[in-house]
């Protein structure tokens, strides 16, 4: 992984939303939805983003994308920073990321056709017209295992496992290199979920695709993962190898989530200790001082409130933001 060449690096991300009330709609405060957020992925690699509901996870993908505009912090695709492009330059960008989203259902329009959905981003870039439009997304619903003959059909006629994979082709479009995969299986019963997962590996090594991968089930995340990350409230915790953060966490968070996980052996799930979080996540709108997560941490001490914790590496290729992660 070492020799990989960086695809994407987000350093320092934020971005708040402001939470306006009254006529003359004043500021009164901000939702701090991504806070302080470091990364990067390699080239084929498939970085998996975990956390609970509303931690930031999704917001941190389209801000990525710059579906939003960050509050600050920069995003460099392939050495160029995205947040100071200009709309052209960041529209011809936009060819190489794309995104996957959550709800099968409500991502694509139901006005309009199999063909016309798969085949809008190549209408839009000027890549392909007419006939020969029709046979790239013929090609396309091949590649995601739809028939072909389904071009002429609307999304009230497919499953939602055939719903994803339709947003899957339309992804693969325009031939990217970043695929942002927003939650793309929760929607989806349990039975397809290993189908659309399967899918998703095989188009990677297929097309050499680079995946950040934002979900919440955490079995799922170690099976398609190069490396995952943790986030807890608009930060991220811990960031490692997905088999060094499985066998060997080092964030009181991450040990808490892992502990949640079902081992599909009796004896040692027996002899396991259940890590049970105390209290609430806090607001958003107004989060803790200092590190983010002490208000539920069980090593929580003074320190905590005073000084937000640095991100330190504390094994080669393992880092993680706590002042009292050892290695002992």
């Amino acid at each position: 992984m070492e020799n990989q060449e960086t695809l994407l690096r987000i350093e320092d991300l934020v971005m708040h939303f402001p939470i306006k009330r009254g006529i003359f709609q004043k500021v009164v405060g901000q939702v701090h939805a991504v806070d302080g957020v470091s990364f990067d992925i390699k080239k084929g690699e498939t970085l998996g983003l975990v956390g609970e509901s509303g931690c930031g996870k999704s917001t941190t993908g389209r801000t990525i994308l710059q579906l939003y505009k960050p509050t600050s912090g920069h995003v460099y695709f392939d050495d160029l920073d995205l947040t100071t492009l200009g709309s052209e330059p960041l529209r011809r960008l936009r060819r190489r990321m794309q995104m996957i989203f959550q709800d099968p259902y409500a991502s694509l329009n139901p006005r309009m056709t199999v063909e016309s959905i798969v085949g809008e981003p190549m209408l839009v870039h000027n890549l392909a017209s007419g006939p020969a439009l029709r046979d790239r997304v013929k090609e396309l619903l091949n590649l995601v295992n739809l028939n072909p003959s389904y071009l002429d059909r609307y999304p009230h006629e497919f499953s939602g496992g055939q719903r994803q994979r339709i947003g899957i082709a339309r992804a693969l479009a325009l031939n990217p290199d970043l695929i942002v995969c927003d939650e793309p299986i929760s929607a989806l019963d349990v039975s397809i979920q290993a189908q659309v997962v399967n899918l998703l590996e095989d188009l990677q090594q297929k097309f050499n695709l680079t995946y950040l991968f934002i979900a919440h089930d955490l079995s799922m995340v170690r099976h398609i993962s190069t490396r995952v990350a943790v986030m807890y409230l608009g930060n991220i915790v811990e960031l490692a190898n997905r088999n060094d953060l499985y066998d060997r966490p080092y964030h009181p968070y991450t040990k808490a989530l892992l502990s949640a996980v079902p081992i599909p052996d009796p004896e040692v799930e027996e002899k396991r200790n259940r890590i049970i979080l105390t209290g609430d996540v806090p607001s958003p709108i107004n989060p803790p001082s200092g590190c983010h997560f002490r208000t539920r941490c069980p090593l929580a001490q003074s320190i905590c409130a005073e000084k937000r914790p640095e991100w330190r590496e504390i094994v080669p290729g393992h880092q993680v933001a706590c002042h009292f992660a050892s290695l002992d």
